[in-house]
């Protein structure tokens, strides 16, 4: 074989998915494997080595093929040092040496970095961004995640924090909670949830149209259940994704302005919902950016979709091995 593997991996709390890739960015194989977070998440990186190996077998592959294991982690990470600093639903203690496990048990060479910060380099290096070194990736999926690239360095700040657009503050007062025990944060109004909770508003006020059916035939109502509202005309639904899109084009119009990136790319499962979100976004965001920011920064949809993670994860060991 003429061409030599990266794995990666993106692990979530649920579900860990892993991927063999050229360093062309090629996806070989990709699988997944359930997430084990009990005794304090001590099974995790031996699941992983254990499923590597196997697979390894199945493609008549051995590690000798293998340049290194990249992984995005939640929670913040000490890049130079492989650490996840906290993270609350993988059981680990906190200052977990994650780099240093990994690579005790698949004898691989290792890099770890934010997870969401991994689906910003996947989208930089081979899809939205289309190779844009300036660029920041949002993620709009149960809460809002973010990674932003300069001069094509991830920003891990001093305690590898940076890039937490999630948390910035979009409603300073009377705001909805936050799980991160702050109120009003972008995520609250912009991630699915925050979608869900605007929209349970107007059913539970006794509301007319087809969210207000919706919630009666199901008992819930999903994000998805608001942007198809939205596109017949609902109006409680489009209320909500003008709400949404209002917040979310003030914010990243801000962060235009703060770093005038080539590229705004969002992705995460909420993004599923196309042009209708995007389109209003745009228009927001331009009323708010700086002149010269709105004419040079662009707004896109992440096209790798649930691979943007493993494609970054990959792309930590390609960037190490060229270093």
């Amino acid at each position: 074989m003429s061409k030599k593997w990266i794995i990666g991996v993106d692990l979530g709390g649920t579900t860990t998915k892993l991927a063999f890739i050229t360093t062309d960015g090629e996806i070989v194989h990709k699988w997944e494997i359930p997430t084990d977070n009990t005794n304090e998440g001590q099974m995790i990186t031996v699941n992983i080595a254990n499923s590597i190996d196997e697979k390894l077998v199945e493609h008549n592959q051995t590690k000798s093929n293998i340049l290194g294991i990249g992984m995005g982690a939640p929670g913040p990470v000490n890049y130079e040092e492989g650490i996840v600093l906290n993270v609350v639903n993988l059981g680990w203690p906190d200052q977990y040496p994650l780099k240093d496990r990994l690579e005790a048990a698949t004898s691989l060479p290792a890099a770890i970095e934010n997870d969401a910060n991994c689906a910003a380099l996947g989208e930089m290096w081979i899809g939205a961004g289309d190779g844009a070194k300036d660029l920041v990736c949002v993620t709009l999926g149960t809460g809002v995640g973010g990674g932003v690239i300069v001069g094509g360095k991830v920003v891990q700040g001093i305690n590898g924090a940076a890039g937490e657009i999630g948390h910035i503050t979009a409603i300073p007062s009377g705001g909805a909670p936050c799980n991160c025990g702050k109120t009003g944060c972008l995520e609250t109004v912009a991630s699915a949830t925050g979608i869900v909770r605007l929209a349970r508003i107007e059913p539970a006020n006794g509301g007319k149209g087809e969210l207000s059916e919706k919630f009666a035939e199901n008992g819930r109502i999903t994000a998805k259940d608001v942007f198809d509202a939205a596109r017949n005309h609902d109006e409680a639904a489009q209320s909500v994704l003008n709400e949404v899109s209002f917040h979310l084009g003030f914010v990243l119009a801000n962060i235009a302005n703060t770093l005038n990136p080539e590229k705004i790319v969002l992705g995460g499962g909420v993004s599923k919902a196309g042009d209708i979100l995007l389109d209003p976004v745009i228009s927001h965001f331009e009323k708010f950016a700086f002149s010269a920011v709105g004419d040079s920064t662009k707004l896109a949809l992440a096209t790798l979709g649930n691979d943007a993670g493993v494609l970054g994860a990959a792309w930590l060991i390609k960037n190490k091995v060229n270093q």
